[in-house]
């Protein structure tokens, strides 16, 4: 059996693998013996499959369910045969087995390899699809729909028990309207020609049609249109307590017009919503269908998806994809052939997916920021690393944004690999040219539509006498930490004031992480502390404005982080310039510097990322806070 386990692993990552065959890890693959059955379980992905991952059940306590009366009542039902399933693991409670396992088992071959092809649920989704299925496939077995679940397994042990008597052996094919195909073989092999054969029948068949998928391509949305509805549709789509969700903008166009195949039904929802972005009409739409819509089509504007996390909003995308595609090539069977009002109702109240939706989309944060769209200018080291850090471990999905793309893309994946898949992306900026600091923010409303807390932390120092340093580096120094303010708040704000509607809707942060040297002066370092001076006079100013577009704005005052790049650096680091500036006096190496910065703070030492990350979430959490610098210097400077 372990031949056979390494080989129906190797099936299912290879077609796992693929958007030809899956989308969102969907399927289901199945190896078995006489005595077990070895399953794909439920939360466990096609194409990162392993064999040992696979779930043993036993058979012949699965097929006690067969054999026993069950209840009429569809809940019911469903709940004991879901009891059958679970006592037939071994051993008992090592997973949670996949609810078309008893389909699996009643199919004779050794591999059993289920999967949901666009070009096949063009077929199955189709009108025609029956009659085509007869003509193309004569030695396959169609079902016409049935419910997932016991019903499903019920329904297919009769047919193939009756196909079976007719032709004295089962089929290989089972093609189930509206939900894909079952194959069945006893070679990985033959698996392999089974599922070539039909996606190059399928294929010459669409291509008979004419069927256009490049027609399909997502045409690109304007950028500006995405910013003035995105943020806005964050709001109105928010939940009860207030938590925006994750809006992406995935093109220009129109949804889908149905429900197509169970899977749909559970990534995105049965319909879409097509309209303008307001609550009247996003309203009546939940009125109508009782849910908030997945998939948007705002005309003029562009196609959105929405989920509680980047992750979740991206599987919306895909399962709108694959609709749009299974759509049109319906086209070559007569056009789509929806799910009813009974039957996409069924899946949307469904227990069991909505079981396996939470799993494969697990990942969501809790924790203070409550998925909380971050942005943390200069992010990809120091301070702003650290900050972005302990942002995404409270919950935070973390934009990255730095001059240094490769080094944002490095320290978003860092946290992806630390926080989960997609918990942060990265942008370029220099917050000192306004076209690219509209472009950052113009990015981020595509990506994840709006923002809900903005950093500034980016900033330069250029140390020195007043009487040596050059107006360049007295400019640089500036442009970056005072200009560069000033151009990220006004178009963040922008985008952050769009995230009120109708006078709706939670406070939203701009915190800038300023200096102890804006809150005194600092010997040697006049352009340094004139540039936090002043954006602390900006903080006040932005902070009295923009409370009517509910954004508090607030700055944090940290001591010296003496353990970060900008101190240590060995030629360009704060230790080096004040050795070389002499601004501490006697001091003959970077050691007698770090100590002199040292011997100043009460708590005898320098500043950590995480004390200023608290200090920002503070900002976050006090709804009474807004045009404060707050000190974090452990009692170095102290406001008076």
């Amino acid at each position: 059996m372990d031949k056979k386990l390494e080989a129906i692993a190797a099936l299912s990552r290879k077609y796992g693998s693929s958007a030809d065959y899956v989308f969102l890890g969907g399927g289901n693959t199945s190896v078995k013996d006489n005595d077990f059955l070895y399953i794909k379980p439920s939360g466990v992905a096609l194409a990162t499959i392993k064999a040992e991952q696979f779930l043993a059940i036993d058979r012949a306590s699965l097929e006690e369910m067969f054999v026993s009366e069950m209840p009429t009542d569809v809940s019911a039902r469903e709940a004991k045969a879901k009891s059958f399933l679970e006592r037939s693991v071994r051993p008992i409670g090592a997973g949670r087995p996949s609810v078309e396992t008893p389909v699996h088992n009643v199919i004779d071959y050794t591999y059993i390899v289920h999967l949901h092809p666009a070009l096949v649920n063009g077929m199955t989704c189709a009108k025609n699809g029956a009659e085509a299925c007869k003509r193309l496939f004569p030695d396959a077995l169609w079902l016409d729909y049935i419910d997932p679940g016991c019903t499903l397994s019920f329904a297919v042990k009769k047919s193939l028990d009756a196909y079976k008597a007719e032709h004295g052996a089962q089929p290989k094919m089972i093609f189930l309207q509206k939900h894909g195909v079952f194959v069945g073989a006893d070679t990985p092999e033959e698996i392999e020609e089974l599922y070539d054969r039909i996606m190059s029948v399928l294929g010459a068949e669409y291509k008979a049609a004419k069927v256009d998928l490049d027609s399909l391509a997502p045409k690109a949305a304007n950028p500006e249109a995405v910013a003035m509805v995105a943020p806005a549709l964050r709001q109105i789509l928010s939940n009860v307590e207030g938590v925006r969700p994750v809006v992406q903008c995935v093109g220009a166009g129109l949804p889908f017009d149905g429900p197509l195949t169970p899977d749909h039904v559970v990534y995105a929802k049965s319909f879409a919503y097509v309209g303008d972005a307001t609550y009247d009409g996003i309203g009546a739409f939940k009125a109508e269908r009782g849910y908030l819509p997945k998939v948007l089509g705002i005309e003029g504007m562009g196609l959105f998806v929405v989920g509680d996390t980047p992750k979740d909003a991206d599987a919306v995308g895909q399962a709108l994809q694959n609709a749009l595609q299974v759509q049109a090539l319906t086209a070559a069977f007569g056009g789509p052939n929806f799910l009813d009002e009974r039957e996409y109702k069924f899946i949307e109240n469904w227990e069991v997916e909505s079981y396996r939706r939470s799993v494969s989309l697990k990942g969501a944060a809790g924790g203070r920021l409550q998925n909380r769209i971050c942005v943390v200018t200069g992010g990809a080291q120091g301070f702003g690393l650290g900050i972005a850090e302990y942002l995404a471990a409270n919950g935070g999905i973390i934009i990255v944004a730095d001059m240094n793309l490769e080094g944002a893309q490095q320290a978003a994946d860092q946290l992806c690999e630390k926080y989960g898949a997609k918990r942060a992306f990265a942008v370029a900026v220099n917050i000192a040219n306004e076209e690219s600091v509209a472009e950052m923010v113009s990015k981020i409303a595509l990506m994840v539509g709006g923002i809900d807390l903005f950093v500034a932390n980016a900033g330069v120092v250029r140390a020195g006498s007043v009487k040596e340093i050059t107006l360049k580096d007295w400019e640089f120094v500036t442009d970056v930490n005072y200009n560069g303010y000033f151009l990220c708040v006004k178009h963040a704000a922008r985008l952050m004031a769009r995230q009120i509607v109708d006078g709706k809707g939670r406070w939203t942060d701009i915190v800038q992480v300023n200096s102890k040297s804006g809150l005194e002066g600092s010997n040697r370092n006049g352009a340094y502390a004139g540039s936090k001076f002043g954006t602390i006079g900006l903080t006040q100013s932005f902070a009295l404005e923009l409370v009517g577009d509910s954004i508090k704005v607030n700055s944090v005052c940290p001591g010296n982080y003496l353990d970060g790049p900008l101190w240590s650096h060995p030629e360009k680091g704060l230790f080096v310039q004040y050795l070389n500036s002499g601004k501490v006096p006697g001091a003959k190496n970077v050691d007698d510097v770090r100590k002199f910065y040292e011997a100043k703070v009460p708590m005898r030492r320098g500043c950590f990322p995480e004390d200023v990350a608290k200090a920002i979430i503070y900002c976050v959490e006090q709804d009474y806070e807004t045009g404060q610098a707050i000190p974090v210097t452990g009692g170095q400077v102290m406001l008076h």
